[in-house]
């Protein structure tokens, strides 16, 4: 700290070791000693109006003829603003500077604790070890990340950007050369070569590495942070997007992943980190993992309850009604995991039970209940076992009530042994949820009730999602509304939701006639779930056509048999019957 003494206390800041590297003026030296000497005393960030006033007097407000020395500091980067999102400086007006709070930067701070910036790069030697390469590897992200710093807080020529370039280039070529005289196996450096990632996806690894050792704040997992690591501007910054989108090699290859979590702004954020079974093959080389996780996939094929679902929709890809999509939105946020750790410390919610949810979807058949349902699953990056409830009582007699407890049983033996939580969809759910009978005095009824009271207590004791589907809300059991803590309504859709169907789900490749009209289509008074039948018996029958163009009048023909109830009569039309 011989430095950081040297430069609080030189009455001519001229003279002070770090001077030379400051690369500014005196008056900005002074100004930059004055907000060491309070960060010293346990001062972090200052207001630009109080720091000037006190340096050169308030009297006649001289002290405002000084703000663009704080400027110059902040583009030098020496000083930063405090705020969650800082402008660009080059936006940044003077009198903007007056009530804003500046504080000292990382690299201010280092300077003065080791008087030099001058960072020193490894000798050309073989590595000793894997932990030696990973040392030189976390170096090279930080050089990244000191560009990534200087591009967005300085312009490139104030603090030698092309200095750290320069820097990061020779500390790159070292590695690869220390990696040549190497001969035993470096277990980080075979896997990239295995996957073939090409830098950038090195880059992105390698800063998620760095965070799983640094045990840090986790402000390199934020998808816009990588993205700023590996791009040289706007241009990049949008191209490279496309590494960390769905589809990208890292994801599809199930080397990293994500949560989704709020931003203090309300919006949804992606924060990415490198999948267990690859961080334990990297940190952990010599050690071999005995107990192998098993694939849900394989499971599934064992049992003869539930379908296993892979989501391909999202709620974005979903025509909801703006009522509908709040409540989701709402759902969503109250799923996130640092919401329930939220809960967990408030005493509200028992952490060992992890998110848990059971939610009944109700409307009409056709709203779009069983999609959102799957699409809600994609959003919250699970699968999706589903029951479809209508067997349950095809089942032989006597036994329906066994196969309740079966449902849930196998649920959770399933989850229990891939160590996964798939959303558990109850399609149709209305047998179970329906009103018991009272004084009833058929066999047929004392089963019924047997087989709810039994879906009541195992809803009860459920852990997990769960998301059940009904036609109608109103009747349901009130026992069992009391426990469901979400009740959703999916409502008819308007006509501007209808308008988006038809947009949508009509086919993109086809020919129309000119008179074709989608505000026409939908003026009509449909479900989702019809406009797609509609459109499928439409689209039959204009292809064995001999001039395949679809006109407004084969549509309305076929909105008209729907509303009408006579599509059963044409359906051999339309669709291969069985």
């Amino acid at each position: 700290m011989k430095q950081l003494i040297n430069f609080i206390e030189e009455k001519n800041v001229q003279d002070s070791d770090i001077f030379v590297h400051l690369k500014c003026t005196k008056e900005e030296a002074v100004i930059l000693q004055r907000l060491a000497q309070k960060y010293i005393q346990g001062q972090d960030d200052v207001l630009v109006v109080e720091l000037l006033q006190d340096i050169y007097g308030s009297e006649n407000y001289a002290y405002v003829n000084h703000l663009y020395v704080v400027k110059v500091l902040l583009e030098l980067g020496w000083v930063t603003q405090q705020s969650f999102t800082p402008p660009k400086i080059s936006d940044i007006t003077l009198l903007e500077l007056l009530n804003s709070s500046i504080t000292l930067t990382h690299s201010f701070l280092k300077l003065l604790e080791d008087g030099t910036l001058e960072m020193t790069l490894p000798e050309i030697k073989p590595y000793a070890d894997h932990l030696e390469y990973l040392q030189d590897q976390f170096f090279r992200i930080e050089l990244y990340q000191k560009m990534s710093t200087i591009r967005h807080n300085v312009h490139e020529q104030s603090l030698g950007i092309d200095r750290v370039q320069h820097k990061l280039e020779i500390l790159e070529q070292r590695i690869a050369e220390r990696i040549e005289q190497t001969s035993q196996d470096i277990v980080l450096d075979r896997f990239f070569k295995q996957k073939k990632l090409s830098q950038k996806e090195q880059i992105i690894f390698l800063a998620l590495l760095k965070e799983e050792y640094s045990a840090g704040d986790a402000s390199l997992r934020e998808m816009n942070a990588l993205i700023d690591l590996i791009s040289l501007d706007e241009y990049e910054r949008i191209k490279n997007r496309s590494l960390l989108e769905d589809g990208a090699q890292l994801l599809n290859e199930a080397i990293i992943d994500y949560e989704e979590m709020l931003n203090p702004f309300g919006g949804i954020s992606r924060a990415f980190y490198i999948l267990d079974d690859i961080l334990q093959k990297i940190i952990h080389p010599q050690k071999k993992k005995k107990v192998r996780r098993l694939k849900l996939d394989m499971l599934i094929k064992e049992q003869d309850i539930f379908e296993l679902i892979e989501p391909s929709t999202t709620l974005d890809d979903v025509v909801l009604n703006p009522k509908t999509r709040e409540t989701l939105e709402t759902l969503m946020k109250q799923l996130d995991k640092e919401v329930v750790n939220r809960l967990y410390e408030w005493g509200i919610k028992d952490k060992k039970r992890g998110i848990d949810a059971r939610i009944i979807f109700y409307g009409h058949p056709g709203t779009g209940k069983t999609m959102t349902a799957y699409s809600l699953a994609k959003s919250l990056k699970r699968q999706v076992l589903s029951f479809d409830c209508s067997k349950i009582l095809s089942m032989y007699v006597g036994e329906s009530e066994k196969n309740v407890r079966k449902i849930f049983d196998t649920y959770r033996d399933l989850t229990q042994k891939t160590k996964t939580e798939p959303i558990l969809f109850l399609d149709e759910a209305d047998q179970f949820l329906g009103s018991r009978s009272s004084g009833v005095t058929s066999g047929a009824d004392q089963m019924h009730n047997q087989m709810q009271n039994i879906f009541l207590e195992q809803i009860e004791s459920f852990e997990g999602v769960l998301i059940a589907t009904t036609n109608l809300l109103e009747n349901i059991d009130m026992a069992f509304s009391r426990r469901f803590n979400y009740k959703i309504e999916f409502k008819k859709p308007n006509r501007v939701q209808r308008k988006k169907l038809w947009q949508l789900m009509i086919p993109k490749n086809a020919d129309y006639d000119k008179d074709f009209s989608i505000d026409v289509l939908s003026e009509y008074q449909l479900t989702g779930g019809q406009i797609n039948l509609i459109i499928k018996n439409t689209a039959y029958n204009v292809a064995v056509a001999d001039i395949p163009i679809f006109t407004l009048e084969d549509f309305i023909s076929e909105i008209k048999k729907e509303k009408e109830g006579s599509f059963d009569s044409e359906k051999s039309m339309g669709f291969l019957s069985k």
